[in-house]
Order: structure tokens, then C-alpha cells, then sequence
């Protein structure tokens, strides 16, 4: 089986080599990856730190885009692996995780899409926030359509996908500000099974101020619902259940934010 991994980058130098070389080191476990970056045209020193791996890297677009899932959306086009997954330029792969991946496709027919642990980092790659992380695995054995249409519990950064879902499912939502990931990942279970991928983490979602989630999980959650309520047509139990779940996390995001300011105001914050 062969992958195809997409790294969108728009002026992400910062944590750009890292998120690189966890993808290319998985050929050490004689994974075949189709590795695809598309760059927004930063004007950082992203480019530099690309060159260094050019000739690692299969397919390389450098032109202005409208955001992520547009970056991604190019990718796909350019995909041509059984196997496709993206992985934003400051998240990150952990050793074995793509041969990881490809065992669980060989054991498992029609699966649609896998995932696994995926825990978060702030940006000197130090685990945060694991009771988050953990509440997200406890839904891993009641994992289902249903149980995902009622709550988001799957990280992106730990997903992977066959290319045949990706087809059907389509491309990304490029109008959402910050739930396209999730609005795609609803239309994947319509093509075949879900399954979680057992033992330690095989992806870290980086989490900092300037990330997608850091800025908009208002509106990400809000989107979320919204993608919910279009995907089953009304009002049902999973909606009024994730629209429950949506206050409850925003209301934990809300009070974190107020620690932050509280401890960067008495000078306990760096």
C-alpha cells in the first residue's frame, strides 16, 4: 500500500522542519509515501527549509491560496496513493505510525478511514491539556457514525482515510472558517467503516495561539453543529446531544482562555 501525506504550509518555518522529518522518517520502516507540500507562497523562511528535503519530496506547489483546505483540496488533486492523509505544518508523526496505519488497512477490508491517540503539544512539542485528550479517547470504543455525528472525538492530525473515500466524500469545505476537517470526516463514514487504531499515540496536534483552533473554536464548534444538522437534515438526538457536547467544550475553552489572561496579567504567563 502506498501513502499520499499533504502538508499545507503558509509561513509555518517555525515548526516546519519538525512536521517534515516525522513524515519522511517513516520510509525507514519501508513504508512507500507519496509526500506533497503545497505552500501558500510564504514569505517567511519556509522555502529554505523545504529546499533541504526537495529531493524527498514527491510533488512541491508554491502558489498563493485562499487557506488550508484549499492548500489541502490542491493536494488531493495531486494524491495518488491508496492511502491519504494530511498533516499541517506544525503537527507532527510519531516512529512506526504510518506502517501502523498500513497494518491496520491489510487486517481490516472496507475501511473507510482509521485513527488513533493523538495527544496535544504547545510549541516546545510538551504535552497540554491531556484531560482533553483523554476524554476524546473515551469514546474510542463506542466509536460509530452515530457516536462521531454527536461528537467530534477524532484529532485530525490521526486521521487517515482510503483514496476511495476520498473520492466519493469530495473535496473540503473551502467557505467554513474552521470545521471543514470535521464536515469532511461526517461524509467519510458514508464510505465504508471506521476503525481506531490500538496502543500509544500515532500523531501530536500542535496547539498555539495562531493555530485554527487557538483562534476560531468558537466558530469551529458552531460550524460543527451546523455541518451536523445539514448531514441529517434537522433536529435529531445526535444534533440536540452535540449541541449539548458544543457548549459544554466551549464553555472549558472559554474558562482556559480566562486562565491565560489571568496568568499573563500577574506576570505568571510566558
Amino acid at each position: 500500500m502506498r501513502f499520499s501525506i499533504i502538508t499545507p504550509n503558509y509561513n509555518g518555518a517555525a515548526f516546519l522542519e519538525e512536521t517534515i522529518r516525522s513524515v519522511l522518517q517513516q520510509r525507514e520502516m519501508g513504508v512507500e509515501i507519496e509526500y506533497i507540500i503545497i505552500d501558500g507562497g510564504s514569505t517567511d523562511h519556509s522555502h529554505a527549509i523545504i529546499e533541504n528535503y526537495r529531493s524527498e519530496i514527491s510533488s512541491l506547489v508554491i502558489e498563493k491560496d485562499t487557506g488550508p483546505a484549499n492548500a489541502i483540496n490542491k493536494g488531493f488533486a495531486l494524491a495518488s496513493g491508496d492511502i491519504i492523509a494530511w498533516l499541517n505544518a506544525d503537527d507532527l508523526y510519531f516512529p512506526g505510525t504510518l506502517q501502523r496505519v498500513r497494518e491496520m488497512f491489510e487486517l481490516q477490508e472496507g475501511l473507510a478511514l482509521c485513527f488513533g491517540r493523538c495527544p496535544i503539544i504547545d510549541e516546545n512539542g510538551v504535552e497540554i491539556r491531556p484531560f482533553i485528550t483523554r476524554f476524546k479517547e473515551g469514546f474510542f470504543p463506542l466509536s460509530s457514525q452515530y457516536t462521531f455525528q454527536c461528537i467530534n472525538y477524532i484529532s485530525q492530525p490521526a486521521l487517515f482515510f482510503s483514496r476511495e473515500a476520498m473520492v466519493r466524500a469530495g473535496k473540503l469545505r473551502e467557505d467554513m472558517v474552521a470545521a471543514w476537517d470535521y464536515e469532511f470526516m461526517l461524509k467519510l463514514w458514508h464510505f465504508g467503516r471506521g476503525a481506531v487504531i490500538p496502543g500509544g499515540p500515532i500523531a501530536a496536534f500542535r496547539w498555539h495561539d495562531q493555530s485554527i483552533s487557538g483562534q476560531n473554536y468558537k466558530i469551529q464548534f458552531k460550524e460543527e453543529l451546523d455541518a451536523v444538522i445539514a448531514e441529517l437534515g434537522g433536529w435529531k438526538l445526535q444534533v440536540l446531544l452535540h449541541h449539548g457536547v458544543r457548549w459544554g467544550i466551549v464553555g472549558a475553552y472559554n474558562a482556559m482562555a480566562n486562565v491565560r489572561k489571568y496568568k499573563h496579567k500577574f506576570g505568571g504567563y510566558s
